[in-house]
């Protein structure tokens, strides 16, 4: 990827509201040559979406957790994403090696949210968890393009 793609996902990625023509500024293109670029990267999969950041406290999900799953039975398929992809609460679900099979994020109320949670995912999904909460975040979702 050119100096300059990186550049414009860099600025997108800190502010996805960014307009063409601030973007054309910050890289010394014309604001249609941006548009293209950006256009190119949308269909190349480079940028795949644009959001929001949300405070979760102010959204009354004050508690983050990081919960490891792992099978009961190692011999059932491996479909565990799917059977919790419903659950509401967890955010984010990676498939890991180690011990564990996957690491979900999970955000919910309150601790008592969390045990009723956990009790849903072991149940869905048929696996033991290990879960770590979080006590504060220093830094969350920073981009790193290079």
């Amino acid at each position: 990827m050119e100096d300059t793609d990186r550049t414009i996902v860099r600025l997108l990625a800190a502010d996805g509201r960014m307009s063409f023509t601030d973007l054309g500024k910050a890289t010394g293109l014309s604001t249609s040559a941006v548009h293209q670029r950006v256009k190119r990267l949308e269909k190349r999969g480079v940028i795949t979406a644009y959001g929001a950041s949300v405070s979760h406290e102010e959204l009354g999900l004050a508690l983050t957790a990081f919960v490891s799953i792992t099978p009961i039975d190692p011999s059932q398929p491996d479909d565990y994403p799917e059977r919790i992809r419903n659950v509401r609460a967890i955010e984010s679900c990676w498939s890991v090696a180690g011990d564990e099979s996957y690491i979900l994020k999970v955000r919910v109320q309150t601790p008592h949210a969390l045990e009723d949670l956990l009790a849903q995912i072991r149940s869905e999904a048929n696996v033991s968890t290990r879960t770590t909460i979080v006590l504060s975040t220093p830094y969350e979702n920073r981009t790193v393009t290079e």
